[in-house]
């Protein structure tokens, strides 16, 4: 397939910070690949480069941040030869690509969700996407609905629903004064704790605990953007320890 202009259009929720969305690559060296890196959405294209290195094709922009929160994001890819248009949720960054050629030249196996393994150094560090997508539209074809009515010829499917299952987990926010207190677990010597959170703030409390018997306590805050484990324990000499990361 070799294009010109290319309009790719989709809206995605995940929770998951790392994941390929799209990707197409062919054998001139030409690719493009939308995928989640650190929760931001990274736009990898090369229309071309030349054996001789005096052309280099590879453009790579980052948008956006924090796009593993579960909501519905929308992305609309608009190019015309080097001139594209990304926009993540109607926000729009324009932006030339580097070398000097004006049409994607792919093989005619494009992915969404997924990059399948090439062999390539590409392929094998990259995660496949996991969450939901819908209005999936490639070059005016309305690939979702293809997808469910079979209509992809030749296609994998593979291990897809369509339906997008919410998750379990249940959010809890606090402001400045709110706390949760629930009940310890006495008589067992073992303490363990986890949770996801969030927050813009730099310092902040996130657990505290008393240990039973007077044994001592733990503590875990949030200190000038690092998170802090601190653990004292009365019965030993060296009656603190200090974590931070």
């Amino acid at each position: 397939m070799k294009t010109l202009k290319d309009v790719i259009s989709l809206k995605f929720k995940t929770s998951e910070s790392e994941g390929v969305i799209f990707h197409g690559e062919g054998q001139q060296g030409d690719y493009i690949t939308l995928e989640l890196k650190k929760a931001k959405l990274v736009l990898n294209l090369n229309l071309g480069s030349n054996q001789l290195g005096s052309i280099y094709g590879h453009t790579s922009v980052m948008t956006g941040s924090l796009l593993d929160d579960h909501h519905w994001h929308s992305i609309v890819i608009e190019r015309h030869g080097r001139n594209i248009n990304l926009t993540l949720d109607r926000h729009m960054q324009h932006f030339r690509t580097n070398g000097e050629f004006d049409y994607l030249d792919l093989d005619y196996e494009i992915t969404f969700g997924g990059m399948p393994f090439s062999g390539k150094p590409s392929s094998n560090s990259r995660k496949n996407f996991k969450g939901c997508m819908e209005s999936i539209n490639y070059n005016g074809n309305n690939i979702t609905d293809l997808a469910k009515r079979k209509k992809l010829e030749p296609s994998n499917v593979g291990n897809l629903s369509f339906s997008c299952v919410e998750p379990h987990a249940v959010p809890v926010f606090f402001n400045a004064t709110s706390y949760l207190e629930v009940p310890g677990r006495p008589s067992q010597d073992l303490f363990s704790v986890s949770f996801l959170f969030r927050t813009w703030n730099p310092n902040g409390l996130l657990v505290f605990s008393n240990f039973a018997d007077d044994l001592g306590n733990v503590e875990i805050d949030i200190n000038e953007g690092k998170v802090s484990v601190h653990i004292n324990v009365t019965q030993l000499k060296k009656n603190r320890i200090d974590i931070s990361s």
